[in-house]
């Protein structure tokens, strides 16, 4: 299996970004163990670059792959799509 990244660019305190946290850590990483995921904090230098590079223009932006997936939410059910397809 090739190894997937997922980025989730976040803000703290943004609702939607910790019930994206919770799939991203829960269903996720035991479905697919060898899926690497990364949080990165949208106010962060790194996460800024990001912010511009990507057009995330809300939270979270999640990026698979080096490709932009979603913004302002996740749907799991896609995610696994895109991850099985990515196998």
């Amino acid at each position: 299996m090739a190894t997937i990244k997922i980025q989730e660019l976040s803000i703290v305190g943004c609702s939607h970004c910790a019930a994206t946290k919770k799939i991203l850590e829960g269903e996720i990483k035991s479905s697919f163990p060898k899926v690497e995921i990364e949080y990165i904090d949208m106010l962060s230098e790194k996460g800024q670059k990001m912010v511009v590079e990507y057009g995330v223009m809300s939270s979270p932006g999640i990026i698979v792959n080096n490709e932009l997936f979603s913004v302002g939410g996740l749907d799991k059910d896609k995610l696994i799509e895109k991850i099985k397809s990515l196998t």
